[in-house]
């Protein structure tokens, strides 16, 4: 079931996000300071690819990723996330669409802080 979710989310637009996110990670890495997010959204662009069975796990940044976390999120995170969140919500109208939904919901918490979490497989 995990792949055809996963084939669907490609086809839906998972193409297209991940090529978004590895942009993001360049124009992030041409900076000094946004170059662990940019190495972030790089393991998203991953992620999107083939985001079904796969989980976010949460880890403590350390002291200057905290610091670069809390700059993100003011200048750029907060719109991300909110972007994710309400296409979640758009995809989770519909029955067939609450996989893909809750996929959003995960990236959505990714991209607000990205400096805090990874990704495993579930």
């Amino acid at each position: 079931m995990k792949t055809i979710g996963n084939i669907l989310w490609l086809i839906l637009g998972g193409f297209v996000m991940a090529v978004g996110s590895y942009l993001t990670g360049i124009l992030c890495c041409i900076t000094l300071i946004f170059i662990p997010v940019g190495l972030q959204y790089f393991k998203l662009g991953k992620f999107f690819f083939w985001p079904m069975g796969k989980k976010i796990i949460v880890v403590k940044p350390s002291g200057f990723k905290s610091f670069v976390n809390v700059i993100w999120a003011i200048l750029c995170g907060w719109e991300y996330a909110l972007t994710n969140f309400i296409c979640g919500i758009l995809f989770c109208i519909t029955i067939i669409g609450i996989p893909f939904g809750k996929q959003y919901f995960k990236i959505a918490e990714f991209v607000f802080l990205p400096l805090g979490h990874d990704f495993a497989v579930a």
